[in-house]
């Protein structure tokens, strides 16, 4: 194994000793600094690389984080694809701002809340047991909440990013090849990431959602590229017209409903009532073939009978004696001078009274009024048969 020292800056440094410069001047000048793929497995002392800016340490076999107290200039630490198992001793690097972790062993993301400057953190792609996914430290996590930009999630078995919303100011989330299922939790967690421009969700379980791009575009009004994908303008404005038209769809059912249910609920206090048809109907036998519904309603008309009340009535009717008897009235007339003969001695009892009984028996509207009253008497006579008698001053009905 090697360990990191300045005799292997040295000698990948490839420095020939010259006399206007030592080796020590050309390391106190060093600002970048590739040590990556030389089977390192520990970081040795480098207290002479004081204005060091950017350390590649990738693809080793480095274990811990240590021995970094000198590199206070440090904005750029890239550690990806060793044995890390931890997140430590990075408070010295008080100007850090991009950590690359990638590929190494950690299980829980901690140890960043003395890290106040970091903008960029990749933790993608960690070795963890099976079953387990990455965690991350509530602590380390506010620590991380206003100046976090960018974050690397990928392939951590994550299932929720509900505490991550604390990252108010997250621009860019890639957080491709893991268990994320819920797309409310989702939604939640867009509306707190007011600055989010770019996220990328490839092979999760939440792309199979319907409507899924949808649904993201119009939570995240800030939001410029999906899974890759720039989001144009007509688009958003599109998707937003149809969720304000959708809302008011839903606003107006509801409302519907509550108004339905108002009147169901009135008319349970009011009165029961019941329609009785007025004539009842019989079946009517249907023809062969298409039945003329015209030709039915005239037949059922012609069929229909009476009520049986008023058929009782007339059975009585045509069964009950004749209420008037043909008998022979006789009538004295009026007036000698009316178009009757005159009354005769043989008259009946009761009969016409003499001219001398009438005072005013020459007067011609008053034998109009004594003829008006004779007919009137002649017409409420129960049989129409009249007959004028000339032998004698009577009128015979019969």
């Amino acid at each position: 194994m090697v360990r990191l020292t300045m005799d292997l800056i040295a000698k990948n440094a490839g420095h020939k000793n010259r006399s206007e410069e030592d080796f020590g001047q050309y390391v106190q000048k060093l600002t970048h600094l590739n040590l990556s793929d030389k089977n390192i497995d520990s970081i040795g002392d480098l207290s002479f690389c004081r204005n060091l800016r950017v350390l590649y340490l990738y693809d080793n076999q480095i274990n811990q984080i240590q021995n970094l107290d000198f590199a206070s200039n440090i904005t750029h630490l890239y550690l990806q694809n060793n044995r890390i198992s931890s997140i430590e001793n990075l408070s010295p690097l008080k100007k850090l701002e991009k950590l690359y972790l990638g590929g190494n062993y950690i299980t829980v993301v901690e140890g960043l809340d003395k890290v106040g400057e970091l903008r960029e953190l990749h933790i993608e792609s960690q070795h963890l047991p099976p079953g387990e996914k990455l965690l991350f430290d509530p602590v380390s996590l506010n620590s991380l909440a206003k100046s976090l930009s960018v974050l690397n999630i990928s392939n951590n078995n994550i299932d929720e990013l509900e505490e991550l919303a604390v990252l108010e100011n997250l621009s860019y989330l890639k957080a491709v090849d893991n268990q994320l299922k819920h797309m409310k939790d989702l939604e939640g967690v867009l509306k707190k990431w007011t600055k989010l421009r770019r996220i990328d969700l490839t092979g999760n379980p939440i792309c199979q959602k319907p409507k899924y791009k949808d649904r993201i575009i119009v939570q995240s009004l800030t939001l410029e590229s999906l899974d890759g994908k720039e989001i144009q303008e007509m688009e958003r404005r599109f998707l937003m017209n149809w969720k304000a038209s959708r809302a008011a769809r839903q606003k107006s059912n509801e409302r519907k409903t509550d108004e339905q249910a108002a009147k169901v609920e009135s008319s349970d206090f009011e009165a029961p009532y019941f329609t009785i048809p007025l004539h009842p109907s019989r079946p009517v036998k249907e023809k062969k073939g298409k039945p003329d519904f015209l030709d039915l309603a005239h037949k059922q008309k012609g069929e229909r009978k009476p009520p049986p009340r008023i058929r009782e009535r007339r059975s009585q009717m045509k069964t009950q004696a004749p209420l008037f008897y043909p008998v022979r009235v006789s009538i004295p007339c009026p007036s000698a001078r009316t178009r009757c003969p005159a009354a005769a001695d043989g008259a009946s009892p009761g009969g016409a009274r003499s001219a001398r009984e009438h005072p005013r028996a020459g007067d011609a509207a008053a034998e109009r009024r004594e003829r008006a009253r004779f007919e009137q008497g002649i017409a409420r006579a129960p049989s129409p048969a009249i007959k004028f008698l000339s032998s004698s001053n009577t009128v015979t009905l019969s």
